[in-house]
Order: C-alpha cells, then sequence, then structure tokens
C-alpha cells in the first residue's frame, strides 16, 4: 500500500511540475532573427535584440524599437523539464506596425536546455521567422 502511495505522489508531483511554467508569464530575449523560406532556409538574418514576453492570454514583441501587442487564441504546452525540455505552441493574433492584425502559430521548444523558437504568419506561409532564444524564463 506504501508502494501505491508513493507512486501516486510521485505521478501528481510530476503533473505538477511538468505544468508548473505553463500558467507563468514568460520572457523570451533574442539578439538574433533568421527570416526563413517556406522550406525553412535562411533568407536574411537580422542583429537585433527582440523581446517577447507573453502568458495566457497576452503577447507582446518587442523586435529593436518598436512594441507589437496581442492577444493569444490558444495555449498547448507540454514541459518535463521546466525552459529546459518540452513545448509549447502558442496560437496568437498579433497587431502589425501599420495596425494590421497578424494571426500566427509560434512554436517553442526545449531539448538539452537548447531552445528553438519558430513563429510562422499564417496570411504569409512563405515567411517563417526564428530567433536564437539566449534568454528564456519566468518574468518576475
Amino acid at each position: 500500500m506504501k508502494i501505491f502511495f508513493l507512486a501516486a505522489f510521485f505521478v501528481a508531483i510530476t503533473t505538477v511540475s511538468t505544468q508548473a511554467q505553463c500558467d507563468k508569464k514568460v520572457i523570451i530575449v533574442s539578439n538574433k532573427t533568421d527570416h526563413l523560406n517556406a522550406s525553412g532556409d535562411v533568407q536574411r538574418t537580422v542583429d537585433e535584440t527582440t523581446t517577447i514576453e507573453y502568458d495566457q492570454k497576452e503577447i507582446s514583441v518587442t523586435p529593436g524599437d518598436h512594441t507589437m501587442h496581442g492577444t493569444i487564441n490558444s495555449v498547448n504546452c507540454n514541459w518535463t523539464t521546466p525552459f529546459k525540455n518540452g513545448k509549447t505552441v502558442l496560437k496568437a493574433a498579433l497587431e502589425g506596425q501599420q495596425g494590421e492584425t497578424m494571426n500566427l502559430t509560434i512554436t517553442i521548444e526545449g531539448k538539452d536546455g537548447k531552445i528553438n523558437f519558430l513563429a510562422e504568419i499564417d496570411q504569409n506561409p512563405d515567411e517563417k521567422i526564428s530567433i536564437v532564444v539566449d534568454k528564456f524564463e519566468e518574468k518576475k
């Protein structure tokens, strides 16, 4: 009986820790942005600081010196080790510089602490944006 309770406790703790970052406000910082074509080939690279902050409801993206804001429409989040191993897929509507709305699918994936970030613009499937993640953590 002790083994059953110990196993149930372990499963409960693991479940809580896998979702530990999913309900938090998160910040991502990058110093390099790659613009990719539909095949994933780099078309151009921009050396700029980009900051992305999001939670379950809102997102802000600041590439260089301008900020875009938007709403999160859906979140699929599953991390076995918070901020190191796992995946988050966000569906968001982001207001662009001229006031237009861009629908994005953002995939943040971690493997062994290496974080990959890819944004796909639904209205323009021929262009994807990838950033080199320098910082990925809970915003406090």
